[in-house]
């Protein structure tokens, strides 16, 4: 017998196909109806580039800029960002959805606003100037120690309880599984977090730490980048790792920064992952613990709204970028203004290209000709989001309720609590919930995902989640689905490394690149980074006064 729709949709998600638990996250025949929607991003709209029927439209109007940046995720926005501080003005930002943030965007209704995505920064270490300014100007820094470092807002900093983890029927503070745990698992997780504090100690010629944030400052001494050349499976196996606990752990922060499994993520990557974070009183350690976390309501939405603003509205948005052709002197790109169905030719000077790499073989002209080659090297994951209202907590067996609570046995990522940084223990709250899908190959993943219903994506979240919260389903008023078919580029072995990569970012005439993905690291550093750097080089190109915020 073929399986159903229902049964494939549970199957994707990683759930039992069985119609017993589909029926339990209904709660009954007696059980509240709740509404809900997928929401967010037009796929269609998107899509419209890969056939290169626009190529053909006429042009309707036409305009002029000096910097056209294409993408107002947080690459885009870093880079409007910076021209403004340096009181350079004549740059226009072009969109593709309705509203600017990228994988950063959020949303809010009557509980609570809510991230759609990336909902936490860990606190910049060693000389972040970039980060530090613009977490400032936001007010997460309530002052300064006399040797000049931050001192963070306590507000923003993530409150505790901070983390639990779903495990054999109860939940246990932390995200390691210790319930349970044998002398030699101990044993094994303090071997790692050890060779994690030494990883995260080394240096090289140059005073370069082997591991960094962002990925530039990192050393690029082969010794430390040849674990690029494997997985972070076989560096574990190789390294003696054997428990299944340990395993867990490693793969679930892969599959948290990254969207990808042991398998598929490169050994410097999942090292990076670890030993970057790890905070020490001097540049040369002792490292003792990992870097706090600043966090909001909205996630890394309320720095979306905070770079939009700086933007002073000059982003357009519904812009479907489908052609950007290099010339002498700057770049001529066409746009399809989407509510209005017109093609539109701008010339501008330079052209911050801050889109995802992949579409470049799409809208960049030489490249629609001739693509480099190591653009097939790009793999992107695919994810759901989904934001559930309800109107009270769901009971709990154990630790008690966090900001992040992460369920074991699960493909998912588990749930972030919107109002906890309010305080709010009691009453109605929104749950954000993540499933990645690691270890499927991505195209697969993404059609089966645009192919299912709001209900069937709503019932496999809900089913996952009443295994650790069996009331969960009573208790819901809205389930708000949000997919993204290529969430972020995948660091996998031989990605990060690679020289073909670094050549990719080298700009094709006055068209910078900007974004997280090619570093193969998909965080909010990165992404700021490459903002920055792109507007930075514009303006020392132009002859422009400005202050270097990259220290």
């Amino acid at each position: 017998m073929r399986p159903s729709r229902r049964e494939a949709i549970a199957a994707l998600a990683g759930l039992p196909a069985l119609s017993s638990l589909l029926a339990a996250c209904r709660g009954g025949p007696d059980a509240p109806a709740f509404s809900g929607a997928i929401v967010g991003a037009d796929v269609l709209r998107g899509h419209r580039i890969r056939t290169g029927e626009l190529l053909s439209r006429p042009v309707a109007r036409k305009e002029s800029v000096g910097v056209a940046i294409l993408g107002a995720g947080i690459s885009g926005l870093s880079a409007a960002w910076t021209f403004r501080r340096a009181g350079f003005t004549d740059f226009r930002i072009y969109e593709l959805e309705d509203e600017p943030g990228g994988n950063a965007r959020s949303g809010a209704n009557a509980v609570s606003a809510y991230p759609w995505g990336a909902h936490y920064v860990p606190v910049p270490m060693y000389g972040n100037a970039a980060l530090e300014t613009l977490l400032e100007e936001i007010g997460a820094v309530a002052g300064r120690s006399a040797d000049g470092a931050p001192e963070w807002a306590e507000e923003m900093l993530c409150a505790e309880p901070e983390e639990r983890l779903y495990f054999r029927g109860l939940w246990y503070e932390g995200l390691y599984p210790r319930a349970g745990a044998s002398r030699e698992d101990r044993e094994e997780l303090a071997r790692f977090e050890r060779e994690m504090h030494r990883f995260a100690g080394l240096r090289d010629a140059k005073g370069r730490r082997a591991f960094a944030l962002p990925r530039r400052r990192s050393s690029d001494d082969a010794e430390w980048t040849a674990l690029d050349r494997i997985s972070m499976r076989e560096w574990l196996t190789r390294g003696g790792y054997r428990g299944a606990r340990l395993f867990w752990f490693a793969e679930y922060a892969t599959r948290d920064d990254f969207g990808s499994s042991l398998d598929d993520t490169s050994a410097w990557a999942g090292i990076h992952y670890f030993a970057s974070r790890l905070r020490g009183t001097a540049s040369d350690g002792p490292f003792e613990e990992p870097a706090s976390f600043l966090t909001w309501p909205e996630g890394n939405g309320r720095l979306v709204k905070h770079l939009s603003k700086a933007a002073g509205g000059r982003i357009v948005t519904a812009a479907v970028v489908f052609d950007v052709v290099p010339r002498p002197g700057g770049a001529t790109l066409r746009w399809l203004d989407a509510p209005r169905n017109e093609v539109v030719e701008v010339a501008a000077r330079h052209v911050v290209y801050a889109l995802p790499r992949y579409t470049a073989a799409k809208v960049l002209a030489p490249w629609r000709e001739s693509p480099p080659s190591f653009l097939r090297a790009f793999e992107y994951a695919p994810w759901l989001v989904a934001n559930l209202t309800l109107s009270g907590r769901p009971a709990d067996r154990g630790f008690p309720l966090c900001w992040d609570n992460v369920l074991y046995d699960s493909r998912g990522l588990g749930y972030v609590v919107a109002t906890h940084q309010g305080g709010r223990s009691h009453g109605p709250t929104v749950l954000t919930y993540y499933l990645v899908f690691a270890g499927e190959e991505p195209r697969k993943a993404r059609e089966k995902l645009l192919a299912a219903t709001w209900k069937e994506l709503a019932e496999a979240v809900l089913a996952d989640l009443s295994r650790a919260h069996p009331d969960l389903p009573a208790l819901v008023t809205n389930v708000d689905v949000y997919l993204w078919g290529h969430a972020m580029a995948r660091p996998h072995p031989g990605f990060v490394w690679h020289p073909d990569r670094e050549a990719l970012e080298r700009p094709v005439g006055r068209v910078r690149f900007a974004h997280a993905d090619a570093s193969g690291l998909p965080l909010f550093e990165e992404a700021q980074d490459a903002g920055v750097r792109a507007a930075e080089a514009i303006l020392s190109e132009e002859g422009e006064s400005f202050r270097s915020l990259l220290g």
